[in-house]
C-alpha cells in the first residue's frame, strides 16, 4: 500500500537529479563532527542510482568532509513547494575515492563552475576583501560524495489529512509504516 510513495521519492529524486528546474536540484546536507554540533548547508544533487544512492560534490577541504570522517551519518532535507512534499533521508556518506568515477564526475562540471573547486584557500576560510579570492590555475581539491540512504521519510502536506511513511532498509529490503504527520 506504500509503495506508490516510494516510487514518487524514486521519480522526484531522480528529476531533481536531471532536471534543472526541479525544486529537488538542491536540498539540505546535515553533519555532525566530533563537536557534536548539526551543521547544514545547502547542496546540490548530482545523480540518483536505481538503488537510490545519491551522488554530491564538494570541495575536500571543506568542513563536511572533516565532519563525515568523523561521524559518517548525514541527512538530507528536500522540499517541493508547489507540492507540498518533504522527502527526509538519512544515510552513510562516503567519500569517493575511485580516480576514474572522480575523472567522469570532473568531466560534468561546466569549466566556469570549475573554479569553485581552485580556490587558493580552503571554503570558510577567512578573507579581509571578498573580491580577493586566489583561484589555482594547476590545482583542483574537487571530491565526490556518494550518500547510501538507510531510513527516508515522506510527508505529503494536504487537506483534510497530511500524510507521513518511513521507510527502513532493512536485510530484505525496504519495510514501510504509517507515522502520524
Amino acid at each position: 500500500m506504500t509503495h506508490q510513495f516510494f516510487q514518487e521519492i524514486q521519480a522526484e529524486l531522480q528529476q531533481g537529479a536531471t532536471d534543472n528546474g526541479h525544486p529537488f536540484k538542491f536540498c539540505t546536507m546535515a553533519t555532525v563532527g566530533l563537536d557534536r554540533v548539526a551543521r547544514l548547508r545547502t547542496v546540490r544533487l548530482r545523480s540518483v542510482t536505481e538503488d537510490m544512492e545519491l551522488t554530491f560534490f564538494t570541495d575536500k577541504r571543506s568542513k563536511k568532509i572533516i565532519h563525515i570522517k568523523e561521524n559518517k551519518n548525514v541527512s538530507l532535507l528536500f522540499y517541493h513547494p508547489e507540492k507540498l512534499l518533504q522527502i527526509r533521508i538519512e544515510g552513510i556518506a562516503l567519500i569517493v575515492k575511485d580516480k576514474l568515477l572522480l575523472n567522469k564526475y570532473w568531466q560534468k562540471v561546466q569549466p566556469e563552475q570549475r573554479r569553485d573547486y581552485t580556490t587558493s584557500l580552503a571554503p570558510g576560510s577567512k578573507l579581509a576583501d571578498p573580491d580577493a579570492v586566489e583561484y589555482l590555475h594547476d590545482e583542483e581539491h574537487f571530491c565526490a560524495l556518494a550518500i547510501r540512504p538507510f531510513k527516508f521519510e515522506y510527508l505529503q502536506l494536504k487537506r483534510p489529512n497530511h500524510l507521513r511513511v518511513r521507510y527502513s532498509l532493512e536485510s530484505y529490503g525496504w519495510e514501510s509504516e504509517y507515522l502520524v504527520p
